[in-house]
């Protein structure tokens, strides 16, 4: 059936009219290490209750690493606000406080705005020709699109649109349809099959289904058919474009005659990424023996226990000048490399961890002690005591680090291999984690610790 003729359009902002996701994904890597002090760390779902296993993965991910996954970054497919609904769910108030500290991470980033293809500004000026009106409804803050707006292409668009709509002029994100309720009033227009949504994501094809007008998948993120088509099951969208000039293919099936007259180009459509190739030591493609012992280290590895483990860190290192051990720091200029010797002087200066350190939750309180102490065995032994001391205030806090640790763990048993622990945690902390991982604990699935 031939689609109706539209009389408005609205299109999404970011991935489908423009390319910031250089500046979404710096926002992103600045507002995700502030979780916990954002007292979100704890509003994540559990990943029993996400909708899907990638869901899943993406919140062991950030719950652990306080990052996004390295291959989200490389295919450059989902908006923050698909991250925010997939690790948030439907907790409104929580990715309201998200939202809030990314436009406030995003104030030291955005500007880096481009078009997201070629021609976009003769295929937006063709459509008016044709007598269709324009919006944007975006979850973009308005201080940032208007900006925006004045920049990309030299400011070219800003007579283009009849409507914007941005997230802080309305009370709910997307997918809530009110934003385009409320473009479609600017314009008084009332929903139906002559509005049309044009947009990149599943939360947009969802917002055009709450707000009664059809939806037009802008395909900027370069997903596969199969993909598509797993995605789409339970959206009916008018079509899937991969450039503007698609849409007036779309377009040509109920007004050819008025398509021919105005249509442009065509111009190039958008590129996608590079694909991403897994390094050589990627279990893809790793070539390894089969072994007669498997050992695996417990924190960050079997367990998560890195929130106990930094606040211990913390709670100990203001004590370094009474423990001695301020003067028995490796001199700066000693250090092993330029990222040791800047936590050392912070270290020397603040007594406390530098927060990118904690940002990052890359190194554990071993890897620091070797960076501060060096080959002073006697120091990193004191420190290992401090450390001890105060963990028992923050310990048993224990997660599996993959959802299904135990299930591999029980698989290993069954094949002819020994399994076991080797681990810095002092056995008295160890043998309480052991126990309490899950509820039931893990200790019949080694055979030495």
């Amino acid at each position: 059936m031939t689609a109706q003729f539209p009389k408005l359009i609205l299109f999404d902002w970011h991935g489908t009219l423009v390319d910031t996701a250089d500046a979404m994904f710096s926002a992103m890597a600045d507002m995700l290490p502030l979780l916990e002090e954002l007292g979100l760390v704890k509003a994540l779902l559990a990943e029993a209750d996400c909708a899907n296993e990638a869901d899943a993965r993406l919140v062991r991910y950030i719950r652990i690493f306080r990052r996004l996954h390295p291959r989200i970054l490389a295919e450059r497919r989902v908006s923050r606000t698909e991250i925010f609904n997939a690790i948030f769910g439907d907790n409104r108030e929580a990715k309201r406080i998200a939202h809030a500290a990314y436009n406030r991470c995003y104030r030291d980033h955005f500007g880096k705005v481009r078009p997201f293809q070629d021609g976009i500004f003769e295929y937006l000026s063709a459509l008016q020709a044709a007598g269709i009106r324009l919006g944007v409804a975006t979850n973009r803050s308005r201080e940032f699109l208007d900006y925006e707006l004045k920049t990309v292409d030299g400011g070219r668009w800003q007579t283009l649109f009849s409507t914007t709509v941005c997230a802080d002029d309305v009370s709910e994100y997307k997918p809530e349809p009110e934003m385009l309720e409320r473009a479609m009033a600017d314009v008084g227009e009332r929903a139906g099959e002559h509005v049309w949504y044009v947009a990149d994501s599943i939360v947009d094809m969802q917002t055009a289904k709450n707000a009664g007008i059809n939806a037009v998948f802008y395909n900027g993120g370069f997903w596969e058919v199969p993909a598509l088509r797993l995605a789409f099951s339970g959206y009916k969208t008018l079509a899937v474009i991969n450039s503007f000039d698609e849409l007036f293919d779309v377009l040509a099936e109920s007004a050819p005659d008025i398509v021919s007259r105005v249509r442009p180009g065509p111009f190039k459509p958008p590129e996608p990424p590079p694909p991403r190739i897994e390094p050589d030591w990627h279990p893809a493609v790793a070539r390894l023996s089969t072994p007669d012992v498997i050992l695996f280290d417990w924190h960050a590895t079997l367990v998560d226990t890195l929130d106990a483990m930094y606040h211990a860190v913390d709670d100990m290192l203001p004590e370094l000048a009474e423990l001695g051990l301020l003067k028995r720091l490796v001199k700066p200029e000693d250090s092993r490399s330029p990222e040791d010797a800047k936590l050392v002087e912070y270290v020397q200066s603040f007594s406390r961890l530098h927060p990118k350190v904690r940002a990052d939750r890359k190194i554990s309180r071993t890897d620091i002690f070797e960076v501060l102490f060096g080959k002073d065995e006697e120091a990193k032994r004191i420190a290992h005591k401090a450390f001890n001391h105060h963990y028992r205030n923050h310990y048993g806090e224990v997660e599996p680090f993959e959802p299904q640790v135990r299930a591999m763990l029980k698989s290993l048993r069954l094949l002819p291999l020994k399994v076991g622990v080797i681990t810095n945690r002092d056995r008295e902390f160890f043998e309480h984690e052991l126990s309490a991982v899950e509820g039931t604990g893990w200790s019949e699935l080694f055979d030495a610790d």
